[in-house]
């Protein structure tokens, strides 16, 4: 058999084993495997951040050594930013009818290595050509992570689960940032390169090691019977033809298309303040760059705890419906980027509290709209789904970038603020429309 063949069987998702029938067995392995699957994913998703946000770190130190321009850096940047968009999209799809063990940990794998040949580059277009290969890569990250949490998790606690998950962005971009840095102050940049990408080749394996594919695969019932007592055969059929699923679920699902198109103005601010802030801080409220960095410092910290707020709210509160939630979680968006108007010069601990609020409020409804469109497409189409959201949120991410620009340098960075201002409003009035909607 050739290795492509091999690869195909690997990442074919695993049929459904015989029954099991003690009940004390399976409440066992289900106890087990749901705490595995849990801190398995989320470790090894922030270690796809390792081998993706290095770059940040590095990008100073290599366009002062080649001299590039930051047009030609950002060219870097966009072209990998949209590759990756449309990468979620389809390993989204992939992701439906894949075993996330293998698609998880061959993702990382690749990534991993891509990484390892950047740190050996020299030259623009092998930058731009590499690291676009690379989010190629990336996009294997997200889907198999769903597949997983819709697999394990039934539509009554995903919220909750959702949200410690989604803590592996902030801990992976946490940790690399330290690191990278480090590494780049002693070693170089290239060894931002290396050194985490030995790290994630391990960690790869170590991935192939600790998860599995769905519970059926075990022998084990569906979440929703084993937590929710749903009947057995009420459960959407993910062994279904793929192209009926992907056209009744997604295709023609308006609720998804929905949330995803919310999902694009809601990265929009969320991108915004990331890629943004320190330079406003700088040029509009006259701080330095050690106060820009103390202001943003709480950013992402909040954003741990917001996700999980909102996910816990969506579950315990409204019972399933993520409307409610995610549409008062941009009300305050919106309240915040408005204060940003108000705020004086020089104000460092008012600023840093401002974003501090945004970061709590803004990651609610971004993990929210994948909880949602995971529950309006239903497990057999959750990947795929949230691909979408995805594929929508980096599109956003995309104008952000050239809109942010182009707004600073002809209406100043009021302009700026209106926009992202008018994004969160249209973000709120898109999710509005979901109020009443609860899972499929």
């Amino acid at each position: 058999m050739s290795l492509a063949s091999r690869l195909g069987a690997a990442l074919r998702a695993q049929p459904p084993a015989p029954p099991l029938s003690d009940s004390a067995e399976i409440d066992r392995l289900y106890r087990h495997w749901r705490v595995r699957v849990m801190y398995a994913m989320t470790t090894g998703y922030a270690l796809f951040y390792f081998v993706r946000k290095n770059l940040s770190m590095a990008a100073k130190a290599i366009t002062d050594e080649f001299h590039f321009s930051n047009t030609q850096w950002g060219l870097v940047l966009s072209v990998a930013t949209i590759v990756y968009a449309f990468s979620k999209f389809f390993s989204g799809v992939v992701g439906d009818r894949a075993n996330p063990r293998y698609l998880l940990a061959l993702g990382l794998l690749f990534s991993a290595c891509v990484n390892l040949v950047f740190g050996f580059g020299s030259g623009l277009g092998f930058f731009i050509a590499c690291w676009a290969l690379n989010n190629l890569f990336q996009g294997a990250g997200v889907p198999p992570c769903v597949r997983l949490l819709t697999s394990w998790y039934s539509p009554r606690e995903i919220g909750r689960a959702w949200g410690i998950w989604n803590a592996s962005h902030q801990i992976g971009g946490a940790v690399i940032a330290i690191w990278a840095g480090w590494l780049v102050s002693h070693y170089g940049w290239r060894a931002a390169f290396w050194v985490p990408a030995l790290v994630c080749i391990v960690g790869a394996f170590w991935l192939l090691n600790r998860l599995t594919d769905s519970p059926e695969s075990m022998g084990l019932p569906p979440v929703e019977v084993y937590r929710d007592g749903a009947p057995a055969g009420s459960v959407a059929d993910a062994a279904a033809p793929f192209w009926s699923v992907f056209r009744q679920y997604i295709l023609t699902n308006p609720w998804v298309w929905i949330v995803s198109v919310a999902n694009f103005f809601v990265y929009i601010v969320r991108i915004g303040i990331l890629d943004w802030a320190p330079k406003y801080l700088q040029e509009a409220k006259g701080f330095n760059l050690k106060e820009a960095g103390f202001s943003l410092s709480g950013f992402e910290i909040a954003g741990v705890f917001g996700a999980y707020a909102a996910g816990w709210l969506s579950d315990k509160v409204f019972k399933g419906r993520r409307g409610p939630v995610a549409v008062a979680f941009m009300l305050f968006v919106i309240a915040c980027v408005a204060a940003l108007f108000v705020v004086p010069r020089g104000q460092v601990l008012t600023m840093s509290l401002v974003f501090i609020a945004i970061g709590f409020f803004v990651y609610g409804p971004q993990m929210l709209i994948a909880v949602a469109a995971a529950d309006f497409a239903t497990k057999a189409a959750s990947s795929s789904a949230v691909g979408l959201t995805g594929l929508l949120g980096y599109l956003g991410a995309t104008v952000c970038g050239v809109g942010t620009g182009w707004l600073a340098d002809h209406y100043g960075w009021d302009g700026v603020l209106w926009f992202y201002g008018i994004a969160a409003v249209i973000g709120a009035l898109l999710l509005l429309t979901t109020w009443s909607r609860r899972p499929a």
